[in-house]
């Protein structure tokens, strides 16, 4: 069933931040390309005119959801980069909370994931600039656990990044919130899998 604004329920939410909720509704569901502006006003129940008092276009929509939705990630995981820790406990601490991120907002995950490469040139190359910071985290982690001694030494890191990055950021393909597991269910048999793989054995 199509969720719609209740003004009751969101009193707080101005118009613009209801626009950009249903327009991550209508990414996620239907893509960028195939929801028209016409589509989001009849969701939102007004006129289509009425938008454009509120935004300029439809990919201002796409490039606000897409930089909100890395602005969460960046949150939930650069803090990580100074926590003591062992390289195990925060590797798997940075799953958790990637995770959660997906989980917790599932229509923007899926915008960000799926329709961030129909975005123009400027800001396709600020998300491209990005997904390299989250890439060059993760290697991080996996390179402190091989200096600590904890992770094998044989360890293609890259490759090994690309594996965490894939068990995350594909999750929102298939997870469900309300399932059967939780986000931190979920690591800890992501965690099992990854990391019996990249530990270094006695």
């Amino acid at each position: 069933m199509p969720r719609t604004p209740d003004a009751e329920t969101t009193p707080l939410k101005t118009r613009r931040e209801q626009i950009y909720e249903v327009a991550g509704q209508l990414f996620s569901e239907r893509g960028y390309h195939g929801t028209s502006m016409r589509d989001l006003a009849a969701r939102l129940g007004i006129q289509g005119g009425s938008l454009y008092a509120h935004i300029a276009s439809k990919e201002e929509l796409l490039v606000e959801l897409v930089e909100r939705a890395a602005h969460q990630f960046d949150e939930a995981l650069f803090s990580l980069s100074a926590a003591d820790l062992p390289p195990e406990a925060k590797l798997r601490e940075a799953m958790r909370r990637h995770l959660e991120v997906v989980a917790q907002n599932m229509d923007s995950a899926t915008v960000f994931f799926h329709e961030w490469k129909h975005l123009s040139p400027p800001a396709y190359q600020r998300v491209t600039a990005w997904r390299d910071t989250i890439d060059h985290f993760y290697r991080e982690l996996i390179q402190e656990g091989i200096r600590s001694g904890d992770f094998r030494a044989d360890l293609d890191v890259k490759m090994s990044a690309y594996l965490v990055l894939s068990a995350v950021n594909w999750a929102y393909t298939w997870y469900r919130p309300g399932g059967s597991l939780t986000p931190g269910q979920v690591v800890d048999q992501f965690g099992q899998m990854l990391l019996d793989g990249l530990r270094s054995q006695p």
